[in-house]
């Protein structure tokens, strides 16, 4: 599988764009346990363009995470045109990716993200105008339409092409569905074996477990597979797949991760964060340490692998209330002794 120049080793995994979780120390982690590809969070093209800080931050991407995307969203033409000759121009992704399936109230309310979905012709016109644009391989993700009444992206598919994107990652669910019910691969399927279609199709939804990712692979004949929420707090999932699917091993080697590497991890994913944001606000700024929490917590509440643990809830509280990473090892310190006298760790 080829997007653009950049050549994959089969049945390859790829990581989810998420706003709020694949921030540059979670994607170094991915990326070292198996991740053929990694995605930022996505970029509003509107504050790009105005030249936001925070956002401006999320171009930052570092040599040891490619082949990476960079996904940008918005509503506007020329606005989404001039996102893609900023990201082209000041990070130099791999790929710039289209975002036109969050599903968010927030981005999809206002005609962004899936919300394109109801405006497919001018969604098309997005696409064609980013295409000309750059050089940089451009590639779209979306879902199977806004409801189940406007189920799209058999033809959607085919005129995205004909924009000439590279790649195509179809989420399988509806706008209205948001993240409920079951993720539906049919329709998915029905694209990859369209024999008109020539570009990459990836696969996305539901994909939590190794025999999940082969039934893709298999059943529908999906080119890559991207995985989503089941990576929270669990950046090791692409070992687990990638060494079920492939006689090879991952980069890190074949081998079970035991809870106490799992926990090491989580830790050493607070410190990348915390390294990376003192780089780029400055060895003395007070909130520095918090700033790092904040980009690491959620993965440290989400995380499986504290589901042996009696009674967790309030231990999570914890987690997500702690200010200082000295309390947050802590914690998680804790959290090892208690799986331990458990017998799961």
């Amino acid at each position: 599988m080829k997007i653009g120049n950049i050549e994959f080793e089969p049945q390859p995994l790829f990581l989810a764009p998420m706003e709020d979780v694949t921030d540059i120390g979670f994607r170094k982690l991915c990326k070292r346990f198996g991740a053929s590809m990694v995605y930022t969070e996505f970029v509003s093209a509107e504050a790009l363009v105005r030249s936001v800080k925070s956002t401006v931050n999320k171009l930052t991407i570092a040599d040891e995470e490619r082949p990476v995307g960079i996904q940008i969203y918005g509503r506007d033409v020329p606005q989404m045109v001039e996102a893609a000759r900023i990201v082209e121009s000041e990070a130099h992704p791999d790929v710039i990716d289209l975002n036109f399936g969050c599903p968010v109230k927030k981005v999809a309310g206002k005609g962004a993200g899936a919300g394109m979905l109801q405006k497919p012709e001018l969604l098309l016109e997005i696409t064609r105008e980013v295409v000309k644009a750059v050089n940089t391989p451009v590639t779209v993700k979306t879902r199977l339409g806004w409801n189940q009444e406007q189920l799209i992206i058999t033809t959607l598919a085919e005129q995205l092409q004909d924009c000439g994107i590279q790649a195509l990652t179809i989420h399988g669910r509806t706008r209205s569905q948001m993240y409920t019910g079951q993720a539906d691969w049919t329709l998915i399927g029905e694209v990859k074996r369209n024999p008109h279609i020539h570009i990459p199709i990836i696969g996305n939804g539901d994909i939590t477990t190794p025999e999940e990712a082969r039934l893709a692979f298999e059943r529908y004949c999906v080119d890559a597979v991207m995985i989503g929420r089941a990576t929270f707090g669990r950046p090791w999932i692409f070992k687990e797949i990638r060494e079920s699917l492939s006689p090879s091993p991952s980069p890190v080697g074949r081998g079970v991760l035991t809870l106490d590497d799992k926990i090491d991890i989580l830790k050493e994913q607070l410190q990348i964060n915390l390294a990376h944001i003192k780089k780029e606000r400055g060895e003395d700024d007070p909130r520095n340490e918090l700033r790092a929490i904040l980009h690491t917590r959620r993965h440290l509440a989400a995380s499986p692998i504290f589901k042996g643990i009696p009674n967790f809830r309030q231990m999570r509280i914890q987690m997500l209330r702690a200010e200082t990473i000295s309390e947050l090892n802590d914690l998680l310190e804790q959290c090892r002794l208690l799986l331990k006298e458990s017998g799961v760790a």
